[in-house]
Parts: C-alpha cells; sequence; structure tokens
C-alpha cells in the first residue's frame, strides 16, 4: 500500500475554521499530513511562532480526523525543500476567491519547476468558510466584534489576551 503524504502550508496566524476545514478534508485524502508553520517574518506575525504551533496543535486536537496521522512542524526557507523533507507527494492548498486562485496558480508553477515530484492540489473553501482570513479575524477581534463563528475557542482566548496585552502596552508607552 502507498503511503500519501502532503504538507499544508501557512503562517497560520491564527488558525481559522477555514484553516480547520481544509485540514480536516485533506485529512480525508492522505495517510499523513504536516501541517507546516511558516516563520514568514515579512508579514509581522501577530503571535509568534511557537504561539502559532501550539494553537495550531490546540486547534487540531479537537479534529475527528480518522485514521490520518497530522502533525504541527514550524518550517523556514523553501516550501518544496520542506516537503522533500517530509517525504510528501502533495502540497495542499485552500482557495477562497478567484483572486487566491491567480497567486496560488503562479506559486504551483514555480513550485513544479523546483520539485516536478509534488503536486499541488487545491481545495476549494467550503460556502460556509469562503469569508475567513486571518487577516479578518485579527482586525474584527482587535475592534471588540464577535469573531466566534470564524475561530476555534483556544484562537479565541489567545487573542483576546494578546489584543489586552497590546492594550496595556500601548497604554504604558503613549
Amino acid at each position: 500500500m502507498v503511503h500519501r503524504v502532503g504538507v499544508y502550508p501557512g503562517t497560520f496566524d491564527p488558525i481559522t475554521n477555514g484553516h480547520l476545514d481544509i485540514i480536516n478534508r485533506a485529512a480525508r485524502l492522505l495517510d499523513h499530513l504536516v501541517v507546516g508553520v511558516a516563520i514568514n517574518v515579512g508579514k509581522g506575525p501577530l503571535f509568534s511562532l511557537e504561539e502559532r504551533v501550539a494553537l495550531t496543535q490546540e486547534a487540531i486536537s479537537s479534529l475527528n480526523l480518522n485514521h490520518t496521522r497530522v502533525e504541527v512542524k514550524p518550517f523556514e526557507g523553501l516550501l518544496m525543500d520542506f516537503a522533500e523533507e517530509q517525504g510528501a507527494a502533495l502540497i495542499v492548498r485552500g482557495l477562497r476567491a478567484v483572486s487566491d486562485f491567480e497567486y496560488e496558480f503562479q506559486m504551483a508553477g514555480m513550485n513544479a519547476r523546483l520539485k516536478p515530484r509534488i503536486e499541488t492540489v487545491f481545495l476549494m473553501a467550503s460556502e460556509r468558510c469562503q469569508f475567513i482570513s486571518s487577516r479578518f479575524v485579527k482586525e474584527i477581534g482587535r475592534l471588540g466584534g464577535d469573531i466566534e463563528s470564524f475561530v476555534p475557542p483556544v484562537v479565541r482566548g489567545s487573542l483576546s489576551e494578546k489584543f489586552s496585552e497590546l492594550d496595556r502596552l500601548d497604554a504604558e508607552n503613549p
């Protein structure tokens, strides 16, 4: 029997219900899924790498993944090198809208040139998750809006703590 390994990469700052939907659906297609949490300092993440890995692990622990082994690992550098190190044959990417497709299509082409043996597979966001993005979740949460339907409870609590900490720092350093 072939052991199918895939990598689902992202910044996961923070992980959302949309990410969890893709993880859950990808797990049905694979024997082993590695959720790769990218360092990506260029995006200026709200959470540290360690916090993002921990939040992602905790959020995934609530999923019913049947017999699929799911691991969360941080990575730096080229995604395709990381995927090859994991023994992956697939990169899993989620698409929410046409605007996502243009970027992802170019990225898939570049990745195919780097490592032709590793395929990129796109999963369309479920209709209930098409509009969810980490950026919007952070903005809504920062402004005191209700993010309950967008993120798992562990993320809601962590965002609340992070925003309280930022507010405290802002008050101390006007």
